[in-house]
């Protein structure tokens, strides 16, 4: 018998189930636990944070995104009113008697929970090195590892897939607690509200066939750059991949994936203008004699202090050229060049040389919600976003009675809006359930 069947719980009973841990799941949650409802958290991931917490800043104060995003997880993961359940999913969510019925079903890590201390003491001693995939395969980790060091909750987990069963994790482990003897766990639960924030997905470059990504080694997209930039980052300094050396000319190719018909996304992502101007001047000064070129169809600088933001870039040195590129070649020395019209001098076809091109990649929706739901499931809209039952009387409402979305879920939007989206899901769902309760 396994030492798993001390996790082993009875039925689960919220007032609001939350799908996905998140910046916006995690201020749902939040706003309706200070209200004194019971929420349960139900993250996919082996931690809470999403998406942000890989960011290194945010546009356009150039705030720490670890230092806004950090005490948040910690908030969430310490409120008695919410419990959290990480590598977990749920499935077969129904509506019965006014409460939505399903299970959560929880993955193994490999590693009792509740004994791993974080000490990495396994993950040094795990003689197995595989890509690492919150470094976006940048650099290596061990088949036993913390995800990444602010991980919460910062427990180990054996990829199994990888891992040999040489048992060296198990003998140094001070604490005993790796398990290979783990099964995925099933618990009913049932909630009286329900709130969507599974966020987005990347747009996978390598559908951009003309642009190389995955042929040219030099070609990467934003979130490559992202991790290049934060504190955390894999290097010392922006490299390039093919060859290690720091790069003097970079491009970025805006809307690569949005505003697209022929890729089925003729939305905008609403933050790749801003996100790509925000590591341009990182990397300015990361290194200060590199030049940064932002290739674009329009630069949409809608929000607050997003113009200014854009304006300082240009006086930072910035070149913008107005553009769609046609197509991406590479040179003998990993260089690449650039084919384009240049709309701005008559629209004449040019040729732009570049040693490392980013690819502002944009947002997709995340359709694992519907996965969650079993018979009768959440409308979606034409782009498969959470259709919104009526966005002039909320922003929040879905098809479904009780069920609530916030966040990215919705369409694409930045973090601010992403925040306000989650209060208006989280003020929307209390008012379900006091006046349901009534």
């Amino acid at each position: 018998m396994g030492r798993t069947d001390k996790n082993k719980v009875e039925s689960l009973s919220y007032d609001t189930l939350v799908i996905g841990g998140g910046i916006a799941g995690e201020e749902a949650s939040l706003n309706l636990a200070d209200m004194g409802y019971k929420v349960l958290l139900v993250e996919k991931d082996y931690s809470i944070g999403g998406k942000m917490i890989h960011l290194s800043k945010v546009f356009p104060t150039l705030d720490c995104s670890a230092c806004i995003s950090t005490p948040k997880m910690s908030e969430t993961m310490r409120h008695p009113n919410i419990t959290v359940m990480t590598y977990t999913e749920v499935k077969n969510l129904g509506r019965i008697n006014g409460h939505y019925e399903g299970i959560v079903v929880k993955k193994p890590r490999y590693v009792v929970e509740e004994d791993c201390t974080g000490c990495q003491l396994c993950e040094d001693a795990c003689p197995v090195s595989v890509r690492d995939q919150y470094q976006y395969d940048l650099v290596g980790r061990k088949a036993v590892y913390i995800p990444f060091s602010v991980a919460s909750p910062r427990i180990a987990t054996v990829d199994l897939e990888n891992c040999t069963l040489c048992g060296a994790c198990e003998k140094v482990c001070p604490a005993n607690a790796i398990d290979f003897t783990q099964k995925e766990i099933e618990v009913p639960v049932s909630a009286r509200s329900v709130v969507i924030a599974t966020g987005y997905r990347l747009f996978d470059a390598r559908a951009k066939k003309q642009y190389g990504y995955g042929i040219y080694k030099n070609v990467v997209h934003a979130m490559h750059m992202e991790r290049q930039l934060v504190p955390t980052r894999p290097y010392n300094t922006v490299l390039r991949p093919g060859d290690g050396k720091m790069p003097d000319n970079i491009a970025y190719l805006l809307c690569t994936g949005s505003r697209d018909h022929t890729m089925g996304n003729p939305l905008c992502s609403q933050v790749c203008c801003m996100y790509s101007i925000k590591q341009a001047q990182l990397i300015l000064g990361a290194l200060p004699m590199a030049d940064v070129t932002i290739y674009y169809m329009d630069i949409r600088a809608f929000g607050k202090g997003f113009q200014e933001f854009y304006d300082q870039s240009r006086g930072m040195g910035v070149e913008f050229v107005k553009t769609r590129v046609a197509k991406i070649s590479e040179k003998d020395n990993g260089d690449l060049v650039l084919h384009y019209e240049d709309i701005e001098n008559g629209g004449k076809l040019a040729q732009a040389e570049h040693d490392l091109v980013v690819l502002s990649v944009g947002l997709l929706p995340e359709t694992s919600f519907l996965d969650a739901f079993h018979s009768v499931k959440p409308r979606t809209s034409e782009f498969n976003y959470v259709w919104l039952s009526d966005e002039l009387i909320s922003p929040s409402m879905t098809s479904m009675e009780g069920v609530f979305v916030a966040g990215t879920a919705a369409g694409p939007m930045d973090i601010p809006d992403t925040i306000l989206s989650a209060s208006s899901a989280s003020a929307e769902t209390a008012r379900y359930l006091k006046t349901s309760h009534e």
